[in-house]
């Protein structure tokens, strides 16, 4: 381990992660970036999973650090939020003087230079901003679960365009994918806690970067992100063929309860900075709100207005 390298804290919440955890946790392992150390919590698995942290963190202490379970399943964004808080908490006890946080899932696959390449791009954009809230996120490379290629770009597959982060278009679209996202303390401590109406930690704190903050985007793909029948996300190929007519499409109510929880989430981020904010976010902020009206095309009007 480099003791001139910064340490780095990974947060991983395990939950029946048997079949895929021993490929990501020794690609945790083979990383070029030696100082960090996994902070893991169960999430009340039923598969030895535990057992499984347990023996790792017994042949590498020095890059473990196990948070007693009391076998409560909080999801994937309630684990993130508590292994979160308990870092905040103990930063002495994990060795730490500065702290930089990265989220990682039991299924994926590091590629060995992520750390590395992931702090290298957050020390220059803190270099750039002192003391601004900081997130650095990356593209990844879609796999099956035997990790064979859906697709080279996850971004370009999702169709989405990481570069426009700006506050308006992220309360509506999420363009930061967590497991490839490292945070700075500023950041860290600014958005917790984490309220029960985010939709997910990553939009969270991707919102509480944009208004507040930078975000870095890394082109290069740094996990495979595995796809699989238990994936709590994962992704979805974007296509423009065979979608039905514009009027339909204005009429369609399928993704009203995703807008209401937008919606949500908005009232939660105004409760909390709304006094913080500046005119244009705020005035950014109350288009979201209006979405939890349950009407199609209000809706998806809104939509266009904040993705600008």
């Amino acid at each position: 381990m480099s003791e001139q390298q910064p340490r780095i804290v990974i947060l991983m919440p395990t939950f029946n992660s048997v079949k895929f955890m021993h490929e990501q946790v020794d690609s945790l392992l083979a990383q070029t970036w030696r100082n960090f150390v996994i902070v893991t919590r169960d999430d009340g698995s039923s598969d030895g999973s535990p057992a499984v942290m347990a023996n790792y963190a017994s042949a590498h202490p020095e890059h473990f650090h196990i948070v007693p379970g009391d076998g409560r399943n909080l999801g994937a964004a309630g684990t993130f939020a508590c292994l979160l808080d308990y870092a905040l908490a103990n930063k002495s006890l994990l060795g730490l003087q500065k702290m930089w946080l990265m989220f990682c899932d039991h299924d994926d696959v590091w590629y060995p230079h992520k750390i590395a390449v992931t702090m290298q791009r957050m020390q220059t954009l803190e270099a750039d901003n002192p003391g601004a809230p900081a997130l650095v996120h990356s593209d990844l490379h879609v796999v099956d679960d035997t990790r064979r290629q859906i697709a080279p770009s996850f971004a370009l597959y999702q169709g989405i365009q990481p570069h426009k982060n700006g506050f308006a278009r992220m309360l509506v679209s999420n363009t930061v994918t967590g497991c490839t996202a490292m945070i700075n303390e500023e950041l860290a401590r600014l958005a917790m806690p984490i309220p029960d109406d985010a939709i997910m930690h990553d939009w969270w704190l991707a919102l509480v970067a944009s208004a507040f903050g930078r975000i870095a985007y890394i082109e290069e793909a740094l996990i495979d992100y595995r796809q699989h029948g238990a994936n709590t996300i994962g992704a979805r190929e974007f296509s423009r063929s065979g979608r039905p007519n514009l009027l339909v499409r204005i009429f369609d109510n399928q993704h009203a309860e995703a807008f209401s929880a937008t919606a949500r989430q908005a009232r939660a981020f105004n409760a909390v900075y709304g006094a913080r904010l500046n005119s244009r976010q705020r005035f950014a902020l109350g288009l979201t709100r209006l979405m939890r009206l349950k009407a199609a095309p209000v809706q998806k009007l809104l939509l266009k207005i904040l993705q600008g």
